[in-house]
């Protein structure tokens, strides 16, 4: 984690290694459930849940990643440079899936925050998403919310 920090710091983010780019994601996960000052149990459990579906982990896998991306996101510098090094791992093509994972988390509280929402705003400009595509993002979370 530490080499993985050092590299969040660096001017010009590397490329990150397979396990660093998961660590990476679920730090993000984790970033956007505290914004609104509230990390609930929905929150926490949702993030399991995508870390695990996205991973292939099992629960006790999946909630050991997420302690290690406690850690991180709490020493991250700031969201720029963290989402720039997600960016480099994650292809294009899944980026929307990414965005629709990120917004399960934000609406697991059942509250809309603006400080998430203007988070998750600038998260899909860093991730090279527009508004609309960040937009159906959170409709399909919504409606996989209603499903469950």
């Amino acid at each position: 984690m530490i080499d993985l920090l050092r590299r969040l710091l660096a001017t010009a983010p590397t490329s990150l290694p397979k396990p660093d780019a998961r660590l990476a994601l679920a730090a993000l996960l984790v970033r956007v459930a505290r914004t609104d000052g509230l990390y609930a149990a929905e929150e926490v459990e949702r993030i399991d849940r995508v870390l695990a579906l996205r991973h292939g982990l099992g629960p006790f896998e999946a909630a050991r990643l997420r302690t290690e991306a406690e850690e991180l996101e709490a020493q991250a510098p700031d969201t720029v440079r963290f989402t720039q090094a997600i960016k480099t791992a994650i292809p294009m093509e899944e980026r929307a899936e990414l965005m629709t994972a990120l917004w399960s988390v934000a609406l697991a509280d059942r509250q809309r925050d603006a400080h998430e929402d203007r988070l998750m705003r600038m998260v899909a400009t860093l991730l090279g998403l527009t508004d609309v595509e960040s937009a159906q993002a959170r409709q399909r979370a919504e409606r996989q919310a209603r499903q469950e």
